[in-house]
């Protein structure tokens, strides 16, 4: 799913909840811009070289954000390498609503199984939700609003070729090679 695509759901949901606030910011990473969007309790959106919605608010300090910094600053120091949501017990819990389909839900939860610096195919975690097919898994994997909070880019092609990402197969590298740290 393409930034603007996911901004269209969005703004679809916003549309049915009118008083629904979003904010937004950016970071910027070894690895270029990220923007960070907010319901103002947890983070929605976290995803890299994107363009800020005109439909959100500019909130650079809201504590969700102050706390996705300090993760993302540990993490591209090679510093974090637990992760940061859905459960992880860590000093830095980050609150995240990431949206999606059931089905995606159960995919992300698994995505959160996979040990920093490690990866496992699209089948294998196909398996892991209970899902015959992996090009399902992988729709699911390409729909996450959150990278990096929920590890995407640890999923690979089957035997060990390193598949797609939404930001380029070089980009996926860079941030395995990172892991590899």
């Amino acid at each position: 799913m393409t930034y603007d695509e996911y901004i269209a759901q969005q703004q679809q949901a916003m549309d049915e909840q009118p008083d629904m606030k979003t904010y937004t910011t950016t970071y910027s990473s070894p690895l270029g811009r990220i923007v960070m969007e907010s319901d103002g309790e947890a983070l929605t959106v976290l995803l890299f070289g994107a363009e800020q919605s005109s439909s959100t608010q500019e909130a650079a300090s809201i504590p969700v954000f102050n706390e996705a910094r300090r993760w993302l600053d540990e993490y591209f120091s090679g510093k974090r390498t637990v992760n940061a949501i859905m459960g992880e017990k860590t000093d830095t819990r980050i609150a995240a609503k990431p949206k999606g389909t059931a089905f995606q839900q159960r995919v992300w939860r698994a995505l959160l199984t996979i040990p920093y610096g490690e990866t496992v195919s699209y089948g294998e975690v196909a398996q892991m939700v209970g899902c015959h097919s992996a090009q399902a898994v992988g729709q699911a994997v390409g729909a996450n609003p959150v990278a990096l909070l929920i590890p995407c880019h640890r999923v690979i092609a089957a035997h060990g070729k390193i598949g797609g990402y939404e930001y380029g197969i070089e980009f996926k590298k860079r941030l395995l090679e990172l892991e590899q740290r």
